[in-house]
Formats: structure tokens, sequence, C-alpha cells
């Protein structure tokens, strides 16, 4: 028997394995597929979570970014290079990988290829139903993703997961590394991100406010059109499910915690989902080390740790999401355009500031535009 089950081989899942491992915890990751495998996502990631690791994480970082270019379709550009950080560009196959094989390296066991397909309670410890077998554990996090079924089996609370699409476009050769690209006003509620390969692109699109935006991939491969960008490229189109924050709920119950998309983590405003599942990872660990120490309130305090350090934030970032996707190109004008603002977004990409601290002045800025 394990002291933890972690379901799902994704950032969150990995991050809480190894740092479980670390503390010499007995640690199962159970992962649907073999890896590595595919993974639909940009592959941005902020610099950030360097600090969640003690191992350099440059042989998975096929690009360091440091411009930034905001358009209003595909027009009235604005370039913004950054000062003290690079984003990292990632491939989440070789990303996953790199991270659970460090989780395995602490003592971690990898069963990968291996589809869970039911769970329970027996008392005093968790029973995974797998395509290979039963496995027991004390505890368990969940982090299937945004279409796993484990929070749904724990009987955890979960908002609707929206539709995103992503086109993958590789057989490039790049002269020079392009900048991240954030198309606005060419899809309705939302916007395109642009994020730069080693070999090419990941073109993603979503609607960040009412419901799913119609006809992505049919915007996504005109943006790449007008862009001139896929030109003797080889692209693929998949289309996946995200689940972006939109309040707090409990996120935890009997011996067990969801994290990272299964959690509802994902930023309601920028998209971003790599960071905030590592950090749930990073608390998910914290909170199970410290249950089997014996803390009769660690589980609580998980929840409430989000709630805290990610979700209020995320409140923010909603409010500014709010008003900015419902006068989008107003808020173009009067936000992305100001230089002062684009600078103050490319650090809360970064991870150098939060949303707190400058989201009144920002739906102020937003606020005061429409009525100009």
């Amino acid at each position: 028997m394990f002291d933890c089950m972690i379901v799902g081989a994704g950032p969150a899942g990995a991050t809480a394995a190894y740092h479980l491992a670390k503390r010499g915890r007995s640690v199962a990751i159970v992962e649907q597929a073999a890896l590595p495998r595919y993974k639909p996502c940009g592959g941005g990631v902020s610099p950030a979570i360097a600090e969640y690791f003690d191992f350099d994480l440059d042989p998975v970082i096929s690009l360091k970014v440091n411009q930034l270019r905001y358009t209003w379709q595909l027009d009235d550009p604005v370039n913004v290079k950054l000062q003290e950080k690079q984003m990292f560009i990632v491939r989440r196959d070789s990303f996953d990988e790199f991270l659970v094989k460090q989780a395995q390296n602490q003592g971690a066991v990898l069963k990968d290829d291996t589809p869970v397909t039911g769970i329970e309670w027996k008392s005093d410890r968790w029973e995974l139903k797998t395509a290979k077998g039963a496995i027991e554990g004390r505890y368990l996090i969940a982090a299937d993703g945004a279409k796993g079924p484990m929070a749904k089996w724990l009987k955890v609370k979960q908002g609707k997961e929206k539709r995103a699409g992503i086109l993958h476009i590789s057989g490039l050769t790049l002269e020079e590394t392009p900048p991240l690209h954030f198309d606005f006003g060419s899809l309705k509620n939302g916007f395109i991100w642009n994020f730069p390969q080693n070999d090419g692109y990941a073109i993603s699109a979503t609607a960040f406010q009412g419901g799913d935006a119609k006809k992505l991939q049919e915007t996504l491969e005109s943006y790449t059109q007008s862009s001139g960008i896929a030109q003797g490229g080889t692209v693929q189109y998949h289309e996946h499910s995200v689940r972006l924050w939109d309040g707090d709920r409990p996120l935890h119950t009997q011996n067990a915690l969801v994290a990272g998309e299964a959690a509802q983590i994902v930023d309601p405003l920028s998209g971003e989902g790599i960071r905030p599942s590592i950090f749930s990872g990073v608390q998910a660990a914290e909170a199970i080390d410290r249950a089997i120490g014996g803390h009769g309130n660690a589980l609580e305090t998980y929840t409430q740790t989000l709630s805290e350090q990610w979700g209020a934030d995320m409140k923010w970032a909603a409010r500014i999401s709010g008003v900015f996707y419902k006068f989008p190109k107003v808020s173009y004008r009067v936000g992305v355009k100001q230089p002062a603002a684009s600078r103050i977004m490319s650090k809360i990409l970064c991870g150098q500031l939060s949303y707190a601290e400058v989201a009144g002045a920002a739906i102020k800025q937003l606020g005061s535009g429409l009525f100009k």
C-alpha cells in the first residue's frame, strides 16, 4: 500500500509526486497514457515556476522569449520587451515526462498506460480500480485534468468546462525567435495566443466569457493564413477542455485532494494553466505530508491555501476579464495600448506582479475609457 496515489502525470501530479517522494513518502503516479504522451497546450510557462523546484529546468525549455506582441485583429500592434525575466516555452510531452522522471529519481513509482476505471474508499484507504488491477493508498490526489473523472467520483464540485482549440505547426525553420503574440478582436469573448516552438508554433484560442466560441478551427486557420506563418509547415488541429477558475469551492474530501485543472485553477483572464497547476501540486504535497504526519486539518488547509494564495487573485482576474471582454475594442485602446499597462501585464505573466496589486487601477482605467 502506498502513502499516496496520484492520478495524472501532468504538471500538478508530477510536482506533487516529486515533493512527496522527496519527503520520503511512498508514491504511485497512475497515468492513463504511456509516457511521453501528446498534450494539447500552448506551452507558455512563467519563469516563476523555477522557485518550486531544486533542479534545473533548462533541459526541457525549448525556447526562452523576451518579446510580447499584442494586436487588434492583427493590426494596431503593441510590442513589449520583457526587462528582467524571459517566458519559458515547453513541449508538454517532454516537460511532463521530465518532471515525472525527477519524481522517480526520488523513489516515486510510475504506472503509466494504466487507465483508472473506478475508485472505492475502504474505511482507511483508497482503492484505485485500473485496467491492470487494483492499487491501494492511504491518500489520493486527483490531477487528471479538465475532463478527467476523478473529481466527479470524489464528489468534488466543478463548474463548466470550456472548449479550446489549438493548431500545432511544425517542420519550420525559424531564423530568429518570434515574440509571444496575443491577438484580440478576432475571437468573440476571448483571444488568440501564438507561442513559438523551436520548429514552429502553437496557436490557441478559447472564449473566456459567455458560452464556447464557435468555429474555433476556422478562426485559427484564418489567423495563420493572414499571418503567413503556416507556409511549408505541417498543421495539426486539436480541441480540448479547460476549466477556468470561477470561484472558491472545497478541493478536498475524505483523504483526497484535487489539483491542477481538476481543481479548476486556470487563470480566467490570461488562460495560464501550467504555473497554477504546479503551485497546486506543491501545496497538495505539503498537505498530504502533513496529514500523514498526523495533522488532522491538513486537507482543509489545502483548500484554504489555494483560496487565499491563488483564488483571491483570480477574483481580480475574473473582474478584469468581465470588463475587458464586454467592451474589447475600447479595452484594447485604453488598456493594452497603454505602454504602462502592457508592461504590467508582462510582469503578471512572469510572476513578478499579482492582479490584486494592479486590479483597482486597471478596472478604473477600463471603465473611464467607456465614456470617452
